[in-house]
């Protein structure tokens, strides 16, 4: 097949590109953008690369296939879109065409390395994305049917999986936030770790932050894409290292796309029972619900638990 051929798979997305007006809405709303802060990272950047692709400005290369790669699927910025390009159709072809011409990327997929892999087959059963298989003794990731989502990272006993584009979100990079925020001698009132779900919270915090709603001094927020992703020791590591507190924000049940939020619950409330035993209060560690793009609600229960970490003082 030729590389023109191949690139009919874009084709009949031509008149979609061309109806975006680059207004910017999308990159408001997307986690990859808040993280690097490169316009090339946000998805009208991405569709940007595109277009050029069709146009025959630009040609097609690792660096442009990575760019398409790296997204964690919240589909905020479709959401956002003032125009109704259909965004993450455009990036599943994109993807396709990619793959089909042989590249080989990764990007924010989860992958698996073999030669720690237990063959439990964990990952494979908690998939809502049937994106994982076991192929010739060997677990596979599907990178079109992979979302992201990182549910996986915590289920595997070996820790075989992981996500090598995390832009924060990975275990190690939410640590070294926690480092940074806890021992900022420029704000010593740092009390409290909110980690936000990046498919419900973040969206409607990230406008919340330009509106009427106040983010406290008290606590950092940091974004773990789906809660479910959440490793139990990431949270004992951030109360070790001088939280008060652990405030997780997740999706409702019944919202949940990658069915982390039940999970993620049976998680912590196993935690908070270790937590007890050691004579730690577990009115220190709690998860609560936010429906999707909603700050009031962030906010509102964020608030709250500070105005209870502060009457409980630091861990001693």
């Amino acid at each position: 097949m030729t590389e023109n051929a191949k690139l009919e798979i874009l084709e009949k997305w031509k008149g979609a590109l061309n109806k975006c007006i680059r207004c910017g809405y999308c990159y408001e709303h997307c986690p990859i953008y808040k993280s690097t802060r490169w316009e090339i990272d946000s998805p009208r950047g991405k569709l940007i690369l595109l277009y050029g692709m069709l146009s025959g400005e630009v040609e097609p290369s690792d660096y442009v296939a990575n760019k398409i790669f790296e997204c964690f699927h919240c589909n905020r910025c479709q959401k956002a879109c003032s125009s109704g390009v259909p965004i993450q159709d455009v990036y599943n072809d994109a993807r396709a065409f990619f793959l089909d011409s042989g590249f080989d990327i990764v990007g924010t997929t989860s992958m698996t390395d073999h030669e720690v892999c237990a063959r439990c087959l964990n990952c494979v059963r908690m998939c809502k994305h049937e994106a994982r298989s076991f192929v010739d003794g060997k677990i596979v990731t599907d990178r079109l049917k992979c979302q992201s989502c990182g549910g996986c990272l915590d289920i595997c006993p070996e820790k075989g999986v992981s996500i090598t584009c995390g832009f924060g979100t990975n275990p190690n990079e939410l640590i070294k936030q926690v480092d940074s925020f806890l021992n900022n001698p420029a704000n010593p009132d740092a009390k409290a770790v909110v980690f936000s779900c990046g498919y419900s919270s973040y969206p409607g915090l990230q406008t919340s932050r330009y509106d009427k709603f106040e983010i406290s001094k008290e606590y950092q927020i940091l974004v773990t894409a789906c809660s479910g992703r959440l490793k139990s020791h990431t949270v004992l590591e951030t109360l070790e290292r001088g939280a008060w507190g652990v405030l997780i924000c997740c999706c409702p049940e019944d919202e949940c796309e990658h069915g982390g939020s039940p999970r993620v619950k049976a998680r912590m409330k196993a935690l908070t029972s270790t937590l007890e035993r050691i004579d730690i209060d577990p009115k220190r560690l709690q998860v609560v619900e936010v429906p999707q793009g909603n700050p009031g609600k962030f906010t509102e229960s964020a608030n709250s638990f500070i105005k209870e970490i502060r009457t409980l003082g630091p861990i001693v």
